[in-house]
């Protein structure tokens, strides 16, 4: 394999973001929008709530008619009507009177205040009250969760189902949304098997197309998963077909011995655009990228770990490109190592599986994990951790940024 393409992590992945471009426009029903990327500022349509409203159940009040109340001196108010949730009488708050009034409703005219029930005492038709109210007390002003005019949501935020639920009360039921990239993922070779198949000796269960699945379905993506045997053309019918029904293709595997590369001497022979061929990173080393038919195309190694790597330092930022995110690499924090790392080649970027845990300082600490099963290793982490280029060894105690998995 030629090195003439071999560029460092952060290089690949500011040339995968510069390269793709946010996929086109749609309209979507507000419940189908979590998780989604919004396409417009979005302005309320109208008040929330559209008048105002009691917080509590109780009684609604002119507070100025309990300036005086005290328990040794109690103010008595005559009881008149009651006022509920979407209701339409028209009940009038008057000096000397009070309104019985339920969660949710329209404080009557005349009110400026609504004590709560479990504060008084109801004699004889009369409602007694032992205490002043003040100004405003338990009532949500009209608008004070959003006005007309106000923006929600800005262009490029994620629509968490909080934001969902506002934009609900701000009046819309449906909202334009970046479209969700379709993936194929495709895992090549005689031996790979589909889960649940039966399994002959020297033959393995794709474990790599469906952990890139799941995470794929993590963000809500669409799929195709298929497996390729190490055939030229089945593979160039594979990335045509990727090619016709997807946005993207992954691929995984699909190497003889490290003498021949199936899919990128496909790729070669369908006339894609590499961008990029190896990197210098461990593992994940023989990821690459580039362009069949302009739809994007990341091929990645056969082993778990640099599969895995591969797709979480190139692939994901870039499918996140294209679905619209402003962020694109996994969540981030501080952690504080508990044992050296020491790189084994300190010309290349070196990640690690570890657990993260808590303990009595401010921050968690990273627990490096053993070397032993690949996929049970992988299957234990919460966490990445980084060997920079030009770092030889990262001392027990030092404060790194770790990428999370969970």
């Amino acid at each position: 394999m030629s090195n003439r393409f071999l560029i460092g992590v952060e290089g690949a992945l500011q040339l995968v973001l510069a390269q793709m471009r946010p996929l086109a426009v749609q309209a979507v029903a507000l419940a189908d929008a979590v998780d989604r990327i919004a396409a417009d500022d979005l302005r309320a349509r109208v008040d929330a709530p559209s008048v105002d409203a009691s917080l509590r159940d109780g009684y609604a009040v002119f507070s100025c008619d309990l300036g005086a109340a005290e328990p040794e001196h109690p103010v008595r108010l005559r009881l008149d009507g009651l006022a509920a949730a979407g209701g339409t009488r028209k009940d009038e708050v008057v000096p000397g009177s009070t309104v019985r009034i339920l969660t949710g409703a329209k404080v009557p005219g005349g009110a400026d205040a609504v004590v709560a029930e479990e504060e008084i005492a109801v004699e004889d038709g009369q409602v007694v009250f032992t205490a002043p109210a003040g100004t405003g007390a338990w009532i949500l002003a009209k608008g004070a969760e959003v006005a007309v005019g106000d923006r929600v949501v800005q262009a490029g935020d994620v629509l968490s189902p909080a934001r969902v639920g506002l934009l609900a009360a701000a009046g819309y039921r449906r909202v334009r949304v970046i479209g969700r990239p379709v993936v194929t993922v495709a895992a090549i070779g005689d031996e790979v098997v589909a889960p649940g198949e039966p399994l002959a000796e020297g033959h393995l269960y794709a474990s790599n197309m469906v952990s890139l699945c799941a995470w794929c379905r993590r963000y809500g993506w669409p799929l195709q998963a298929v497996i390729v045997r190490d055939e030229p053309k089945a593979i160039e019918r594979a990335l045509l077909d990727g090619v016709k029904r997807s946005d993207a293709i992954i691929t995984s595997g699909g190497a003889w011995s490290g003498d021949r590369d199936l899919v990128a001497d496909a790729l070669e022979r369908l006339g894609w655009r590499q961008l990029f061929r190896t990197i210098r990173m461990a593992p994940g080393k023989g990821t690459a990228f580039g362009f069949l038919q302009e739809k994007p195309v990341f091929m990645l190694p056969g082993g778990p770990p640099a599969a895995l790597i591969g797709f979480l330092q190139i692939a994901l930022p870039g499918l996140l490109r294209l679905g619209g995110f402003k962020e694109t690499g996994l969540p981030r924090a501080e952690a504080r190592l508990s044992s050296d790392l020491i790189a084994r080649n300190r010309e290349w970027t070196q990640f690690v599986f570890g657990r993260l845990r808590a303990d009595d300082s401010a921050y968690p600490i990273f627990d490096l994990l053993p070397r032993g099963s690949r996929l049970a290793t992988m299957a234990q982490a919460d966490a990445l951790a980084a060997i920079p280029e030009d770092v030889v060894k990262l001392p027990a105690g030092s404060l790194v940024h770790v990428q999370l998995l969970n």
